[in-house]
């Protein structure tokens, strides 16, 4: 089962849902299409079950993560303190936990981007997202609530393309910066995600005056 799963998840990494076939996953293991299908009716449920997987893993972590930095702040969090918490722990998880995490961040990365990966998204992570979405509404109280869900847009958003680890920022950087760099991202993107947030608050505020 194990065999399967990390098979798939490295093919669905690289094709998505819909470059993927049973018997690829089952070439990729070395075994026949039917034991795949013994375990999986179809494509559709191993895909849930890659994703699934380690999901729970993340999210799991992660809400450690954010209630032990609530209680460490003793309620007053600050935007950096609350992303670090989301983010580095999450980082840490992709740059520690070996080839099959890195799979499977270039396989959420593709998820993310697709309509039946949103209700992936949904199903398993708006709990840990709605918890630091709690801490950043506690940080910035004066906020308006629309600026925060939009700066957590965008902050998801850099976080799948560095999972992507598409290898771009290598080759505009002429070797200068690597994607799969986990612990320079991890140094630089709360602190710069911190940043966004109190400017677009800030800013909004100032308009409204």
């Amino acid at each position: 089962m194990e065999q399967i799963l990390d098979a798939a998840e490295y093919l669905f990494s690289k094709h998505g849902l819909h470059g993927v076939t049973l018997k690829d996953v089952a070439h990729r293991v070395g075994a026949h299409h039917t034991l795949v299908n013994y375990y999986f009716e179809d494509k559709k449920t191993l895909f849930d079950a890659v994703f699934a997987r380690r999901a729970e893993i993340t999210s799991t972590r992660r809400l450690e993560a954010l209630d032990a930095y609530d209680k460490a702040s003793k309620g007053k969090p600050t935007v950096e303190g609350a992303l670090r918490a989301f983010l580095d722990t999450d980082l840490d998880l992709y740059s520690q936990g070996g080839e099959g995490w890195k799979n499977y961040g270039a396989f959420g990365a593709q998820v993310s981007n697709t309509p039946e990966g949103a209700e992936l998204m949904d199903q398993h992570f708006d709990p840990v997202v709605l918890r630091l979405l709690g801490l950043l509404k506690k940080a910035l109280p004066n906020c308006a609530e629309a600026d925060i869900f939009w700066g957590y847009h965008f902050v998801t958003g850099a976080l799948m393309l560095t999972l992507a680890r598409t290898g771009r920022i290598d080759r505009l950087s002429g070797g200068l910066c690597k994607s799969d760099d986990f612990a320079a991202i991890k140094d630089r993107m709360a602190s710069f995600m911190a940043a966004g947030f109190l400017e677009i608050c800030d800013q909004r505020k100032s308009d409204r005056r």
